[in-house]
C-alpha cells in the first residue's frame, strides 16, 4: 500500500503528478472550513504546505500519523514549530532553492521603482509621449552610487547584495546579529539602516517580531527620495503607513511582490502611481520551481527510506 501524502495547497502538476504516482495523494485542503480534511487524511504521514498557510496545533493534532511537514518554498511562518516538535514531527523548507530567482526579481523591482520603468510604460501606453519624455517624466538619481540597505542578510539578502553591488551600489544591512563573513556595513537597528539607505530592501523572514517592522517611523527615516522593495512577506511592511507616505510624497516609491492579505491588495495601494505591484511571483522561474519540486520529492524519498532530510527548520 502506498503511503498517504496530504497537500494543503493545490500543487503544480509537475510536482503533483509524480507524487500521485508514488504515494496516495490527498488534498488540497478546504480552507473555507476549519481543518476540513478529505477522507483518509488521518493516515497521512506527510503534509506538504506553504508558509503563508496555517499549520497550527489543531491541524497537527487532527493528523495522528503525521511525521513530516514539507514547506514548498522558503517560508514556514504558518507552521506551529512547537506543536510539531512536541510530536517529533520534522519540518523542512525549500532552503536556498529559489534564492537566485528571488534575488534577480528583487533587482528588477528596484529598477522598476527607482528608474520609473512602470511609470514610463504607462506614459507610452496612455499616449502621453509627444516625442520628448524628459519634459514629462521626472529625472531620477539612478542606482550607481546609491545606498541599498538590506533588512535580512540571509541566503536571498546576500545574493541581492551581490547583484546590487554590480550596479555600483553601496550595501549596508541589518540583522539580529552581524552576518559572519559579510563584507558589508552592519547597522545595529532597522531605523539606522533606513536613515542611511536610498533603497530599503526587505528580505527578512516573516515572524511575530518582524510584523510591521517597516512602520511609519522607518518609512520617515528612509526619507522623500527613498524607495522600499519587499520580496519577503507582506506582514513585514505596514501597508497603511506605506500608503500614507506614498500619497504624501514623503517616500519616492515602493515595489512590492508580497502583501499583507493575499490576494487582496487594498484599492488605496493600487491607486498610487508610485507603487509597483506584482502578484507574489519572485520565485516563479523555471529553475527555482523545478529545484523546489525536486527538493520536496527528494526529501519524501529520504524520509520513507529513513535517511536524513535536507533543509530542516525549527
Amino acid at each position: 500500500m502506498k503511503p498517504t501524502i496530504l497537500m494543503a495547497p493545490r500543487l503544480p502538476p509537475r510536482l503533483a503528478e509524480p507524487l500521485a504516482a508514488r504515494y496516495t495523494l490527498l488534498g488540497p485542503l478546504d480552507r473555507s472550513a476549519a481543518h476540513s480534511l478529505p477522507p483518509g487524511a488521518e493516515a497521512a504521514k506527510a503534509l506538504i504546505t506553504i508558509g503563508s498557510l496555517s499549520t497550527d496545533a489543531a491541524l497537527i493534532a487532527a493528523l495522528p500519523e503525521l511525521q513530516v511537514i514539507l514547506c514548498y518554498g522558503t517560508g514556514f511562518e504558518g507552521v506551529d514549530l512547537a506543536a510539531a516538535a512536541a510530536r517529533g514531527i520534522q519540518v523542512t523548507n525549500a532552503g536556498e532553492a529559489n534564492a537566485e530567482a528571488v534575488a534577480e526579481f528583487a533587482m528588477g523591482l528596484t529598477l522598476a521603482s527607482a528608474r520609473k520603468i512602470a511609470e514610463g510604460d504607462r506614459f507610452v501606453r496612455d499616449g502621453r509621449w509627444g516625442g520628448n519624455a524628459i519634459e514629462r517624466l521626472p529625472l531620477v538619481p539612478g542606482l550607481m552610487g546609491q545606498r541599498m540597505g538590506i533588512y535580512g542578510m540571509g541566503a536571498i539578502g546576500g545574493r541581492i547584495a551581490t547583484r546590487a553591488a554590480a550596479f555600483g551600489m553601496e550595501i549596508g544591512y541589518h540583522n539580529r546579529r552581524p552576518a559572519e563573513g559579510s563584507p558589508h556595513a552592519y547597522h545595529p537597528s532597522l531605523e539606522a539602516l533606513a536613515e542611511w539607505s536610498d533603497v530599503l530592501m526587505v528580505s527578512v523572514r516573516a515572524a511575530a517580531e518582524t510584523r510591521h517592522a517597516v512602520n511609519a517611523r522607518i518609512l520617515r527615516a528612509l526619507g522623500p527620495k527613498g524607495h522600499v522593495v519587499n520580496i519577503s512577506r507582506g506582514s513585514v511592511v505596514d501597508t497603511e503607513a506605506l500608503c500614507d507616505v506614498l500619497e504624501a510624497g514623503t517616500l519616492a516609491g515602493a515595489a512590492l511582490d508580497v502583501f499583507e492579505i493575499e490576494p487582496d491588495v487594498p484599492e488605496r495601494l493600487r491607486a498610487i502611481p508610485t507603487a509597483v505591484l506584482t502578484p507574489h511571483v519572485a520565485a516563479y522561474s523555471e529553475s527555482a520551481q523545478f529545484a523546489q519540486q525536486k527538493l520536496v520529492l527528494d526529501n519524501l524519498e529520504a524520509f520513507f527510506a529513513g535517511r536524513p532530510l535536507a533543509s530542516l527548520v525549527g
